[in-house]
């Protein structure tokens, strides 16, 4: 017996049970388990690791394809241990594409058999690198027929997290100008084609082998910053600036070419490092009061809003994402995908960048 992430211990026996729905549902499945902080050596497939009982608003998925994140990779080396390593161990993994299997009683938008996709929050502790999945009703949207379970893996979580900053924070309309630093990665490159569906014009940097992907998403510019002076190739200002780096010299480029009255947008907030440093108690509140140190001087200094920038469900955004890559007007392009057995190979290669874009698992 072994207890996943704080719940209740049980024998990790596969089976069947009845759900609310009375549907069948397994009691415990294989899962790509994380039972320490390391490198892809750490990782475990496990095959028999329990499922949770679903809450009235829970869905079970049966996964077919699963992403890998960035953030994936963080976790495993220990981002974020002063949340997560109480927690240990756990399941890495935030977007899924599969089938729903079973559903809580108050699920009424979902049905058993209906293909989905969607992604967990940053912080979920048990994750998506299993055969079977729990999120709740309003993380997943059903998946277009005309996108693969591996291409519609590869969209949510990072469509997600540009649509927060985009749409919840900037508010971007018709018309607008949006500068993405970093456009060849998955949350550039969705953020140029929501900003695109939205009638904004994009411009977007990113290294020299991503710049012919870039233009084709929908970048009116794109400018290679390994051969270019950024603020030298780009004319005119900015009503948005989505920063994926999130460096110093990247947050002065992206400043300075704003509008007054824009908004500056950074995945790199400072509070998970700040609390794995200090633990909670201080690295918390010190995060916070970094945050709006920065917001008081640029707002005084610039006439900008300047904001940290992460994921987080929303159910418009995921009805967006799902007509957008119904349409092929949203697609993140998949470089290589493994089987779930092959996790450990995935995650070296990715860390090593032998694959700079994106991969996938695929759950047989």
């Amino acid at each position: 017996m072994w207890r996943l992430g704080g719940g209740r211990i049980r024998t990790p026996v596969v089976g069947l049970r009845s759900t609310s729905t009375a549907a069948a549902a397994v009691s415990s499945c294989r899962a790509v388990v994380l039972p320490r902080f390391g490198g892809p050596e750490v990782l475990e497939v496990r095959p028999a690791v329990s499922v949770p009982d679903l809450k009235p608003r829970d869905v079970l998925v049966r996964a077919r394809a699963v992403s890998i994140n960035p953030l994936d990779l963080r976790m495993r080396s220990g981002y974020g241990r002063s949340i997560f390593e109480p927690l240990l161990p756990l399941i890495l993994g935030r977007d899924v594409s599969g089938e729903v299997a079973a559903a809580g009683a108050s699920v009424s938008s979902l049905v058993v058999g209906q293909e989905v996709f969607g992604a967990l929050h940053p912080t979920a502790v048990r994750g998506t690198y299993a055969d079977y999945v729990v999120l709740s009703e309003d993380e997943l949207t059903p998946k277009p027929p005309s996108v693969t379970h591996v291409e519609a893996s590869a969209i949510p979580f990072a469509a997600l997290t540009a649509w927060r900053a985009l749409k919840s924070t900037a508010q971007i309309t018709n018309g607008q100008r949006l500068l993405v630093l970093g456009g060849g990665g998955a949350v550039g490159l969705a953020a140029i084609q929501l900003a695109v569906a939205a009638g904004c014009s994009v411009s977007a940097t990113c290294g020299s082998q991503s710049i012919e992907r870039v233009l084709a998403v929908g970048a009116e510019q794109a400018i290679d910053y390994t051969a270019e002076d950024i603020e030298v190739a780009i004319k005119g200002q900015f009503d948005a600036v989505l920063d994926t780096i999130g460096v110093p010299e990247t947050e002065r480029t992206g400043i300075n070419l704003l509008k007054k009255g824009g908004h500056y947008m950074t995945l790199q907030g400072e509070t998970a490092s700040l609390a794995d440093n200090y633990g909670l108690v201080i690295g918390i509140p010190a995060a916070t009061a970094i945050l709006l140190k920065k917001q008081l001087q640029y707002r005084y200094s610039h006439g900008i809003e300047y904001w940290w920038t992460y994921m987080r469900a929303d159910t418009e955004g995921l009805d967006e994402i799902r007509r957008l890559s119904g349409a092929g007007k949203l697609k993140i392009p998949v470089e290589k995908t493994f089987s779930i057995a092959e996790v450990r190979k995935a995650h070296e290669m990715k860390e090593k960048r032998i694959i700079p874009g994106k991969v996938v698992l695929e759950v047989n």
